[in-house]
Formats: C-alpha cells, sequence, structure tokens
C-alpha cells in the first residue's frame, strides 16, 4: 500500500489519531491511502501524486476535507 514510505503513515496520520479497534484502524488506513495516491503530492514524482490528476486552469479553489479532516485535498471547481 504505502512501499517504504510506511513512516508517513506514521508521521502525517497515526500520530494524529487515537485508534479505538482494529475496525477503526483499517477505516482510517484505507482512507489514509486514498489521501495518499490521490491528493498528497510526492517530491519523487515532481509534486504529482501517483494517480493521474488533471489540470484545472479556472476556478475557485476549494479544501476538501480528507481522513476525517486531517489532511485536505485542494481543487478548482
Amino acid at each position: 500500500m504505502f512501499g517504504a514510505q510506511s513512516g508517513s503513515v506514521r508521521r502525517e496520520c497515526l500520530d494524529h489519531v487515537i485508534v479505538l479497534g482494529e475496525t477503526h484502524l483499517r477505516r482510517i488506513m484505507s482512507r489514509y491511502a486514498v489521501y495518499y495516491n490521490q491528493a498528497r503530492t510526492h517530491l519523487a514524482l515532481e509534486k504529482d501524486t501517483p494517480a493521474a490528476r488533471s489540470i484545472e486552469p479556472f476556478g475557485l479553489i476549494i479544501a476538501e476535507p480528507m481522513v476525517a479532516g486531517l489532511h485536505h485535498r485542494y481543487a478548482r471547481i
């Protein structure tokens, strides 16, 4: 899921959440995986995401909460 970047999961997610059981942990991890692959930029990918994104040249910028509001995806509408 995250490869060699498991430290990112701990620093960016689990250090900020109180886990209430295995089901809760699985839910948090699945939401973080979506954020990590679809919204989080990576320097090794020249500030792009692993999943391809379309260019949004015009519109107002909104913040879409991800991982229960812990992180945000910024997009144009």
